[in-house]
């Protein structure tokens, strides 16, 4: 099988090559397949699977570049292992958002699950490890529920647990303290908007991003509504996050139960939940793990140790 590649840039095929084609080289190590350039465009041969594995990491290497101005080697290390993980899927399993790149993909078949599995419930809870998308795959179907006018509010909440830190000794007002807490999921929707539409859309209420604490009280409907950091609230804020779904709603629930901040003894608001309403119509369960990892290579090794140094702690005699 051959397939022709177009490049994005020609100006920049001694980047997207690296120095003595030496990305070439390695994508003809790893994939056995056989790389020509000529006039702009890349040809690809070899076995079907392999063609289609390099056409699509080239592509990938191709929007990194026109993202970050180059890539190293490191870059096409931690592409090549996102698209061995890669997964075929239809153009319905994208995710349409704000940003100039257009859409997010699902790059696991754990992350496809989880993406097909908040499309399908009204209520989604998702656990696993750090690294596997858990909060940014929520946050992009919330925004491309929002470009589509499906819903007509995002509502992005974290319960504001300190992580070794006291908030009383942070300087400023309430504000000033909590911002910290829920500065991943402002991260997130940067990374799918304009900063100025954002800003547009939370000065207009169209997306809140607040401590858990906040929720109680309202009903919120025609939304999205996310809690994040899942692991960290009680069973009373889960009770209380949980009643607020509104009539044309979805709520996502992610956490990493292995990450609890909680006081000694207490029990996780989260896993409660899972425990007690895992078999209901309508609720749907995604547990994502090391594979899914999708953050820089050593995110994976480093959750890999901490797992192996646990394992080896229980294996021990008593």
């Amino acid at each position: 099988m051959e397939v022709k590649i177009q490049l994005e840039s020609d100006a920049q095929r001694t980047e997207l090559f690296g120095p003595g084609d030496s990305h070439l080289r390695f994508l003809n190590k790893m994939l056995k397949v056989k790389i020509a350039a000529r006039d702009g465009t890349v040809l690809v041969s070899g076995e079907p699977t392999a063609v289609r594995t390099a056409e699509d990491l080239i592509d990938r290497m191709q929007r990194r570049l026109l993202q970050r101005g180059k890539l190293t080697d490191d870059d096409v290390d931690e592409l090549y292992s996102q698209t061995t993980h890669h997964i075929d899927r239809a153009n319905s399993d994208v995710i349409e958002v704000y940003a100039h790149k257009g859409v997010i993909e699902p790059f696991t078949k754990g992350q496809l699950t989880y993406l097909q599995t908040m499309r399908k419930n009204d209520l989604t809870f998702c656990i696993g490890p750090a690294g596997t998308g858990k909060t940014y795959l929520a946050v992009a179907v919330a925004v491309s529920m929002l470009k589509r006018k499906q819903i007509r509010k995002i509502v992005l909440a974290r319960p504001a647990v300190e992580a070794g830190e006291r908030l009383g000794f942070l300087p400023g007002d309430l504000q000033a303290k909590v911002n910290p807490y829920l500065r991943p999921l402002f991260d997130g929707l940067e990374d799918m908007m304009a900063f100025s539409q954002m800003q547009k859309f939370i000065d207009m209420d169209i997306i809140e991003v607040i401590p858990l604490a906040f929720m109680r009280g309202r009903t919120l409907n025609e939304a999205i509504v996310i809690c994040d950091e899942a692991q960290n609230t009680s069973r009373s804020q889960m009770l209380m996050f949980l009643t607020r779904l509104g009539r044309g709603s979805k709520m996502i629930v992610t956490g990493d139960i292995t990450q609890t901040d909680l006081e000694p003894g207490q029990k996780s608001g989260l896993i409660e939940a899972i425990d007690t309403l895992g078999k209901i119509s309508g609720i749907g369960l995604v547990e994502l793990d090391k594979c899914d990892i999708v953050r820089h290579k050593l995110v994976h090794r480093i959750v890999q140790a901490y797992d192996d140094k646990k394992q080896n702690r229980t294996d021990q005699p008593r």
